[in-house]
């Protein structure tokens, strides 16, 4: 930092703030650190008795911040993300539509290696809304080299975006109800009705409902029905235990679906199974389901729904924050569960 006369000072860049203070009406920073200061500033600056002013020395091949910000910005994002205007050194990353979010963390870790340059986001692999901020972007001083800039941009080039949201795409969802106590009317089926409204917060639509006793080839052939009824996904509930009884997981073999998972470290949610047949995601979904307010459901199956691939170590990182504490207030998905 040096000093500089006022009037030599335009196109300079303020190294601090500079406070304005009017009795009885207004204190704060009239101009803020990191200010390029132009021929409209003099008159203020001199109304302040600011005769001079400290400043950062700019020198070739240096960036200024918001130039920075808005580079790595426009390198990191990839489709329906926007961006803010560069203001104070930061660039916000913006939701441009509702969908899931997708993150590249390994990619995002090399970034923050860089000398002097940083960005922060929510959590990915979730379902964020419209105008949501998602992440944010500057370098840590007000000035960095743009040698700095130009390494992360290449990085980017090189390993694709960082964020993006995939579009949920309006599913055509076929539900096997197990269990021969529902098959036979002796109780009423309470996970339909669930599951019905699970997905609708998707805009999905449910194409048929099949009621399948505790029967192997019953299961197996309610979801080829369902297939050929044109669902793309097929949401079998109930019979997801180890009882002798339950048969939904063998029901789903039979289809000679691909099974990624028969199981998940979640809480709730263990008893989860997820194969594919012909690319049609057949999920088994456990009784907890129908009661807990989130489990294993709302951290997978929006990714289904979004036509990204799940795959066995997906399910395996989940153990890392797949307890759900059932708090009395429900925030999810702003709290710990599946992050």
């Amino acid at each position: 930092m040096k000093l500089v006369a006022v009037q030599d000072a335009v196109g300079m860049l303020l190294a601090h703030d500079m406070t304005q203070i009017i009795p009885g009406e207004y204190k704060g920073a009239r101009f803020k650190k990191g200010h390029m200061i132009s021929m409209e500033d003099i008159p203020q600056l001199l109304n302040m008795g600011k005769e001079h002013v400290g400043i950062i020395e700019y020198r070739e091949g240096d960036i200024h911040e918001n130039d920075a910000a808005l580079r790595m910005a426009k390198a990191m994002v990839g489709s329906g993300i926007k961006m803010s205007d560069p203001s104070e050194g930061k660039v916000k990353l913006i939701a441009e539509r509702s969908g899931l979010l997708k993150i590249n963390a390994a990619v995002l870790d090399e970034l923050n290696e860089i000398e002097d340059l940083m960005t922060a986001s929510i959590h990915g692999d979730r379902l964020v809304e419209k105008d949501m901020v998602i992440g944010g972007t500057r370098i840590i001083p007000l000035v960095t080299v743009v040698e700095n800039v130009e390494k992360m941009e290449a990085v980017c080039r090189k390993k694709g975006p960082v964020f993006e949201i995939l579009p949920l795409k309006k599913f055509k969802v076929g539900i096997v109800t197990t269990g021969s106590e529902v098959f036979y009317k002796r109780i009423e089926d309470k996970f339909g009705p669930v599951i019905r409204r699970k997905f609708a917060e998707l805009d999905c639509d449910v194409v048929g409902q099949i009621y399948s006793s505790d029967n192997v080839d019953m299961i197996t052939e309610s979801i080829f029905k369902l297939i050929d009824m044109g669902a793309d996904l097929i949401t079998c509930t109930g019979g997801m235990s180890v009882d002798p009884d339950d048969v939904t997981p063998v029901g789903i073999k039979n289809t000679g679906a691909n099974i990624i998972t028969y199981g998940a470290p979640t809480l709730p949610g263990a008893m989860f199974m997820l194969g594919y047949l012909n690319q049609i995601p057949i999920v088994g979904l456990p009784g907890c389901v129908m009661y807990a307010k989130r489990t294993i459901f709302d951290l997978i199956v929006p990714r289904l729904v979004a036509e990204d691939p799940v795959t066995r170590q997906d399910i395996v990182k989940l153990g890392h924050g797949g307890m759900c504490l059932e708090c009395e207030t429900c925030v999810f998905p702003n709290c710990g569960f599946g992050r």
